[in-house]
């Protein structure tokens, strides 16, 4: 990108497709370090983790943590009053209990060209630069976020003294932007699908949770190298310990134990529309669906 620059910013910027695709590819090899799960040593994980931290902008110590709670207890609906408007879900009967305005507050930023177009970018470039939801007590994870900016500074800083600074925001910024859209959606479909199952904390079950409730998204071989092979999230989830180019593997094997529908392209590119959980129907359906549930008689059956 840097030497078509010169030559033309649109194939510059053409190219920030492939380059941002490849990002994607690097930041699974970050995750897979915070799992510590890339390599046999610790000390390798951590190396190459905070390396790759450089070109994705994303602090390795503090969102390894992030990411750990994640995997602690996903697809459970008593979270649905956190932060995260990926991984959190309300029901149905929770959203209409709602006012107007909390309603409007609560859709907006799960508009799907809010939550997988506008705001991706801004997590990125923004959001990870300051130790956002991290108590005073992690400070390794606080750290983590000031070393980074840091070294952020100094890399940049010397990109642009050795180049130009608009020759480092054509090339690094559609980078980031295409990286950061095509990520996120990636993430949003892990546990938002048509057949995902939510379960309240005493129904949740960690192998259920994992093989029912996170995606097998099937994609094209070439695209499962770009991405890292995380369409087996199920796998994943049930062990976040194998490492992404063992993912293949491990779910041929789990296959025929225990069969896990496939996600197709077309079915994921509608699966951010879906956003609260019908308790009725024991899915996950769009704003739009939501009902109000059926009142009770004396006896205890619907009205």
């Amino acid at each position: 990108m840097y030497v078509a620059y010169p030559i033309s910013g649109l194939l510059s910027l053409a190219l920030a497709l492939p380059t941002g695709m490849l990002l994607v590819r690097v930041f699974i090899v970050q995750h897979d370090c915070g799992h510590g799960s890339f390599f046999a040593s610790r000390r390798a994980n951590l190396l190459v983790g905070r390396l790759c931290s450089l070109l994705t902008l994303t602090p390795f110590a503090n969102w390894a943590h992030q990411h750990a709670l994640h995997h602690a207890n996903w697809n459970n609906l008593e979270r649905s009053g956190g932060s995260d408007i990926y991984s959190a879900c309300l029901t149905v009967r929770e959203y209409l209990a709602l006012s107007r305005r909390h309603r409007l507050l609560y859709r907006l930023p799960r508009h799907p060209l809010v939550a997988n177009i506008v705001l991706p970018p801004l997590v990125f470039l923004l959001l990870y630069r300051v130790p956002f939801d991290t108590p005073r007590a992690w400070a390794r994870e606080r750290w983590s976020v000031h070393l980074t900016n840091m070294a952020l500074i100094a890399l940049f800083g010397t990109l642009v003294a050795l180049l130009g600074w608009r020759e480092v925001l054509m090339v690094h910024l559609p980078i980031m932007v295409v990286a950061s859209i095509l990520g996120v959606w990636l993430f949003s479909l892990q546990h938002r699908f048509e057949t995902a199952r939510w379960t309240a904390r005493d129904d949740w079950n960690f192998v259920a949770a994992a093989l029912d409730g996170s995606s097998w998204f099937s994609l094209p071989r070439v695209l499962h190298w770009l991405t890292g092979n995380i369409g087996f999230h199920h796998v994943h989830h049930l062990n976040p310990h194998v490492p992404n180019y063992r993912l293949r593997a491990v779910h041929e094997a789990v296959q025929p134990l225990r069969p896990t529908p496939p996600l197709s392209l077309r079915r994921g590119l509608a699966a951010p529309w879906l956003t609260l959980w019908d308790e009725a129907a024991g899915r996950l359906v769009r704003f739009r669906d939501a009902r109000p549930l059926a009142p009770l008689d004396a006896a205890g059956a619907g009205v």
